[in-house]
């Protein structure tokens, strides 16, 4: 097989050529910018996490300086992690993103397990989880009802229409999933800085909208007990907020200049989150007691712009309820938008390589985009929505917070493994490619991977420890994916015609 037509010189060198679609397949459209490409690491990281998750590491610990240090040493990780990441997608800048890192490093069995743990449950599940969260609040912000008020079909089929939605301006073109990326946000970026900035601005007309006392107030028994519990508690907390900081991978192979632009955008992009997420912390816990923020029955954000603004008029706060509302409804939709963007491009590299269902790897011939990929995710995103939607109504299964946050830990774990494995493939394509093309190479090399293993390593055995149920199921779901993989193989073999 020959080469993909758009992929420049110098990184065809370091791609199994033998893996390359053919040359007379349409090739995917290079039209993602360095703002588009930014706002996707953004967008696709910033959504529920920031607001939801406070509350539920509040409950666990109850101590603000061991909160702050980590929400700081995950961004800190993150932003090594980006800079490790950096390097191996301008090498490698092609569909697929991680699973093109493990493949190239590991071999195929080990990619098939990412691939097929994205597909089938983590960007599923996530999908739906915020299909789902959209249509609650879209519903309540027209209707006025509270979220418990609404009613679960009509959330489903509202969620449904906006996975198809989006689903349809990504199979358009990437251009115009990039464009909505940008435009989602834009806002709630500059949002969510406003409401870091909020109770600090109101300390200027003489409001007691901050206290120095609230950092250290505590949660007279927090749910766990050790520091160790607690730190592995708050860390995979807060690695779902910051859990997408790597998500330009995946659409590389539509980015321009992408030895350039990759590494620019998971760099800028990483650290305008850590830059975010500590300061809407400080926010957070500046103007709440660590009580109010462990018992409040909203999210923290909503919770902290109504106790800010009640002193100046019940108008002022339900304005402001509601803006956060709307906002929120934003950066939930933008994240939605950026997993029908990038999800799809991992099921389309594995069937280009023979090992996923053949047909996702059609590109298609106007819009040169994975058409296929993207609908056959929308439409499994959308079943995922009328199932738990039956589950909830007949079954009447639990679908408050711990639901969230045992189903977020679960996708974290398994997720953070593989992140694990591709900063280790930096030290592993090193030694064994030396010759490969580099744009970029990781700055600190070897201490800075190293430090992200090191803390990875940490919170991996520890989170195995302090959340055993979500840690096992979750490495029970990246190894089913084994006999999946073999299995047809092993058929093949036994079945296969004896030559004459």
């Amino acid at each position: 097989m020959t080469s993909s037509p758009i992929l420049p010189e110098s990184s065809v060198s370091n791609f199994d050529a033998s893996l390359q679609p053919k040359s007379e397949s349409p090739g995917l459209m290079r039209a993602l910018g360095l703002g588009a490409a930014v706002a996707i690491v953004v967008g696709n990281t910033i959504g529920a996490g920031i607001f939801l998750k406070p509350r539920a590491i509040a409950i666990n610990c109850g101590y603000f300086p061991l909160i702050i240090s980590g929400w700081i040493l995950a961004g800190v990780a993150c932003m090594f992690g980006a800079l490790c990441f950096a390097e191996l997608a301008s090498m490698l800048p092609h569909a697929g993103g991680i699973y093109v890192f493990l493949r190239e490093t590991y071999g195929k069995c080990v990619a098939f397990l990412f691939g097929l743990n994205e597909f089938v449950f983590g960007r599923t599940a996530t999908n739906g989880a915020l299909a789902t969260a959209f249509a609650v609040m879209s519903i309540s912000l027209v209707t006025g009802s509270r979220d418990i008020d609404v009613d679960p079909w009509l959330s489903a089929i509202v969620a449904c229409g906006a996975i198809m939605l989006l689903a349809a301006i990504n199979i358009v073109g990437v251009a115009w999933g990039g464009r909505v990326q940008s435009s989602t946000t834009l806002v709630k970026a500059g949002f969510l800085a406003l409401i870091a900035l909020l109770p600090f601005m109101l300390v200027l007309f003489d409001h007691e909208s901050l206290k120095l006392s609230n950092y250290n107030s505590i949660v007279a028994e927090p749910k766990l007990t050790t520091i160790s519990a607690q730190f592995a508690a708050i860390f995979m907390a807060v690695m779902w907020a910051y859990n997408g900081w790597h998500d330009i991978a995946p659409v590389a192979e539509e980015v321009r200049d992408p030895q350039r632009n990759i590494p620019r955008s998971l760099i800028l992009g990483t650290g305008i989150i850590l830059v975010l997420y500590v300061s809407t912390n400080l926010a957070y816990f500046g103007a709440l007691t660590m009580t109010q923020i462990a018992t409040g029955d909203e999210n923290t954000a909503t919770l902290m712009i109504r106790t800010v603004l009640e002193p100046y008029g019940s108008g002022w706060a339900r304005f402001g309820v509601a803006s956060v509302s709307a906002v929120a409804m934003c950066s939930v939709f933008g994240a939605l938008n950026c997993n029908l963007m990038l999800g799809p491009r991992i099921a389309f590299a594995m069937a280009r390589d023979g090992i996923f269902w053949k047909p996702l790897a059609n590109v298609h011939s106007t819009f040169r985009t994975p058409a296929v990929s993207i609908l056959t995710q929308a439409v499994v995103s959308c079943s995922f929505v009328l199932v738990v939607t039956y589950l909830v109504v007949t079954v009447k299964i639990s679908s408050d917070l711990k639901v969230f946050d045992i189903l977020t830990n679960f996708v974290v774990y398994s997720a953070n493994i593989f992140y694990a494995l591709c900063v280790l493939a930096v030290f592993v394509l090193r030694i064994r490619h030396p010759e490969w093309h580099r744009p970029y190479r990781t700055w600190g090399y070897p201490i800075v991977p190293g430090l992200y293993l090191a803390v990875m390593g940490w919170f991996l055995w520890a989170a195995y420890f302090a959340q055993p149920y979500e840690s096992k199921v979750a490495l029970g779901l990246v190894l089913l994916g084994l006999p999946i993989y073999w299995l047809p193989k092993l058929a093949s073999k036994m079945f296969r015609p004896q030559s004459q």
